[in-house]
């Protein structure tokens, strides 16, 4: 099993001068402890207009100033929109190539529509057409990388003529292809295109299960391309994450992964709320309120995911070993979570728990041989069971992400 992290660049209020910056110099110093003590990946989202949730309006600018600061992780953007109204295709080609030659061929392209209102009405973008800008955006970039001329095109939602789209990426022909997955049905999806799938939802080993053996069966069984871009048979789960040297200290660490869920449902649910006159609202205040008339529930968030100590983590990742998942993404900035606690969770979970599965990869990629080979076949699960819970990217409430998260 693989490891990587998860930035939102969480910032919240009330701000102070300085506040911004801390969030990103403290994001570029934890991502050189990742390096250095053998972390496979590092994510990073693209959001614009989240107050306090998110600040990371520009991955492929903090994943550049990473790849200068790192020599073995691997940069994703996870994900970058690939709505021709948010990014071009020509521009996400051009700056997907950009970070692969000064990442020396380390970079991992993720993929998605975005989901929220305040993002996509501030772009112009109708909701209903969201599933098809991101595949037409989507297969035209990795056309663009690819062809040389690209030939051009003329679409429903961008056109463009005849180009050679410059400079070709190091990874030919392309990087890695993910797309953003916060449903099952995503999930199959990814599996259909022959697309990683990176699984921005909060699940417990057993949905994990169900989840793997979707996207096998409609890798290897259902598979119908976009375009003649490189199959990325991977699939990545994101965990709330926070290690210390007993399950108690971890909680106490903890605390912002309440205020991740508190803000992700803040922005993925109330429609009402998403059209508040923008930096009007403190979010950290009104999660305050939140958690002081439901502390219980604000608890219970912090027994789930991957929060403990080496031995507490140890169990529950064997758990996800036997679910093939290929890599967990581990979600430690968060809320108020301090530089100083992540980074020490960072080198005691690589001491204490990291080599034990990094030394079952090889195992792990003998199964999946296996498995695209047909020499295993896994079985058509029934899914149904987890076709409606909560994720990034559709209408939450907190309660049914905490709920998710256990």
């Amino acid at each position: 099993m693989k490891f990587g992290l998860f930035y939102e660049h969480q910032n919240p209020k009330p701000w102070d001068e300085g506040s911004e910056h801390r969030v990103f110099m403290e994001s570029l110093e934890q991502i050189e402890v990742a390096d250095r003590i053998g972390v496979d990946h590092v994510w990073e989202v693209e959001h614009h207009f989240l107050e306090e949730y998110s600040h990371s309006s520009a991955p492929e600018l903090f994943l550049a100033a990473a790849s200068q600061r790192t020599k073995n992780i691997r940069l994703g953007h996870g994900i970058k929109l690939t709505a021709p109204n948010y990014n071009h295709p020509a521009r996400v080609a051009e700056s997907l190539a950009t970070l692969d030659h000064l990442s020396n061929g380390r970079a991992e392209w993720g993929t998605g529509e975005s989901a929220t209102l305040m993002e996509m009405e501030g772009f112009g973008i109708n909701p209903d057409h969201k599933g098809p800008m991101w595949k037409e955006g989507c297969e035209h970039a990795a056309n663009m990388m690819a062809m040389t001329p690209y030939p051009g095109f003329k679409g429903e939602f961008f056109s463009m003529p005849t180009r050679n789209v410059v400079p070709k990426p190091v990874q030919k022909p392309h990087p890695p292809l993910w797309v953003a997955c916060s449903q099952l049905e995503t999930i199959e999806m990814a599996g259909r295109r022959g697309i990683g799938a990176l699984g921005f939802q909060f699940l417990s080993a057993d949905m994990a299960h169900a989840w793997v053996h979707a996207y096998y069966n409609s890798f290897v069984k259902r598979q119908e391309k976009l375009a003649d871009y490189q199959s990325n048979c991977n699939i990545a789960m994101v965990s709330y994450f926070m290690c210390a040297e007993t399950d108690e200290e971890a909680r106490r660490r903890a605390e912002g992964v309440t205020f991740f869920q508190f803000s992700l449902a803040y922005y993925s649910g109330s429609k009402g709320r998403e059209r508040a006159d923008p930096g009007t609202v403190s979010l950290w205040d009104e999660y305050q309120a939140w958690k002081k008339a439901n502390p219980e529930a604000a608890e219970k968030a912090l027994r789930g995911g991957l929060i403990g100590s080496p031995e507490t983590i140890r169990k529950k990742l064997r758990r996800f070993k036997g679910s093939k998942v290929d890599s967990i993404i581990l979600l430690n900035q968060a809320g108020k979570n301090t530089h100083e606690h992540i980074c020490e969770s960072l080198e005691l979970f690589a001491k204490e728990v990291m080599p034990e599965f990094h030394a079952d990869i090889p195992e792990h990629e003998e199964w999946k041989r296996q498995v695209l080979a047909g020499e295993i076949e896994l079985d058509e699960l029934d899914t149904s069971a987890f076709k409606d819970r909560a994720g990034v990217g559709k209408g939450v409430s907190i309660d049914k992400l905490v709920s998710a998260a256990e």
